[in-house]
This record gives C-alpha cells, structure tokens and sequence, in this order.
C-alpha cells in the first residue's frame, strides 16, 4: 500500500472554489480502482493550505488515477487556483500505532 500526500496553497480568495471543486469530484476520486480512502485535511493556522491524504492499493492504481480522465479534469481547475506551486510525496507506512 502506498500513500498520498498533495499539499496544496491557494490564494485566499480561491478556498471556497477548491471546496466546491473537491466536493464535486471527491467521489470519483475515492472510487477510482486502488483507492482505499481520500481524506481532505486543511491547515489550522493558515486556512488556505490543504492537504490530500489518500490511501493506494499500489503505485500502479495511483498512476493510474494519475492519468485518468477524472484528473485530467480536476487537476487543471485546482492547479489554477493556487497561490503556491504544489508539493506531493508518495509514502509508504512503516509503522501504524
């Protein structure tokens, strides 16, 4: 299994249209084959950092999703909202407590 984390920095004025954009697509997302969850995390100091947390079978299903239709949608919409380049790392757990 591997994870996802996306960080992403949006301008102030953009959160709310990145909630409705997740809001429309989060299902498509989490149903995409492989994905085990997608959780939507936003920072407490600074409202306009959001991260994506979610849960893959293996790298093959996160590619996959990668160059799906449903990103090919979702990714150039969030992208143009941002205030900041996006940061991504793909993990794996080595210790869960």
């Amino acid at each position: 299994m591997v994870i996802r984390i996306v960080k992403m920095t949006f301008r102030n004025e953009c959160c709310e249209d990145f909630l409705t954009l997740f809001y429309k697509y989060k299902d498509q997302i989490r149903n995409a084959k492989g994905c085990q969850s997608l959780t939507l995390l936003r920072d407490s100091e600074e409202p306009n950092i959001f991260f994506t947390y979610s849960l893959w079978d293996n790298e093959k299903h996160l590619d996959d999703y990668r160059y799906s239709t449903t990103f090919a949608e979702v990714w150039p919409q969030t992208k143009a909202l941002f205030g900041d380049s996006a940061q991504a790392w793909t993990t794996e757990a080595l210790v869960q407590l």
